[in-house]
């Protein structure tokens, strides 16, 4: 019997570049290895030219970012991905764009972490948020969410300005003390709102993550790098 061939993904990436870096991080932490060789392979586009999809979906006067993320999977699948992964939540509004555009699969990281949330947290009705107001806007959560019986909970209009503060800051390298309070307040707050658990759906967030939050958290990018790993490794014959 041939031994199975380890699958090799693809990183659509740049969107941020930070984000895309630490996301690869999480897949060797992840990833059971003596050696070398133990590790996955990864085909990295970290691609930070896609144009903007804040001023595409908030402002509405943004290039459409889809050719270029669609060109970047074809790419990848070119250079000989078996799968393809996104590690940036407001960019998966594409992810059909992405889809239909390759021969691939394409993991879904909001729905994996839909499961996931479910997974740590049974009988959850309520969820926190914690992303760009391009991802509220585009209510990606949303539906994931409510076809598992729970509400998607957001920071209101003053939080929200401060949470997209703190985004941007993390895209300008300032992964300080000051932006890691912030994000803490930021889910006490969803706390105080009724969220039972909260989900770091922007990657960038995912970056400052610290252990002591007030409720339990489910990290969008970390469960995307597990699926990474679990996929790859299932292989092919």
């Amino acid at each position: 019997m041939a031994a199975k061939r380890e699958l090799i993904a693809g990183i659509i990436g740049g969107m941020g570049p930070e984000a895309t870096v630490d996301l690869m991080h999480r897949i060797i932490r992840n990833t059971p290895a003596a050696d070398d060789i133990d590790h996955i392979r990864c085909i990295v586009d970290n691609n930070p030219k896609v144009p903007s999809r804040i001023k595409a979906i908030i402002e509405g006067t943004g290039e459409n970012p889809a050719p270029a993320i669609q060109d970047m999977a074809r790419r990848l699948e070119a250079w000989g991905a078996d799968f393809l992964a996104i590690p940036c939540n407001t960019a998966h509004y594409y992810y059909n764009d992405v889809r239909d555009a390759v021969s691939i699969p394409v993991l879904h990281m909001i729905e994996l972490t839909a499961e996931e949330a479910l997974r740590q947290t049974p009988g959850l009705t309520r969820a926190g948020i914690l992303a760009s107001p391009a991802v509220r806007i585009t209510r990606q959560y949303e539906a994931p969410f409510a076809r598992r019986g729970v509400t998607a909970l957001y920071p209101d209009s003053a939080g929200e300005a401060r949470l997209f503060e703190i985004i941007k800051a993390v895209k300008r390298g300032d992964t300080g003390p000051t932006v890691r309070q912030g994000l803490r307040a930021a889910v006490a707050s969803l706390k105080e709102a009724g969220a039972e658990l909260c989900v770091v759906a922007c990657t960038e967030l995912g970056v400052i993550l610290e252990d002591a939050c007030e409720v339990p958290v489910v990290d969008a990018a970390e469960v995307l790098a597990r699926a990474v790993v679990r996929l790859a490794k299932e292989g092919t014959e």
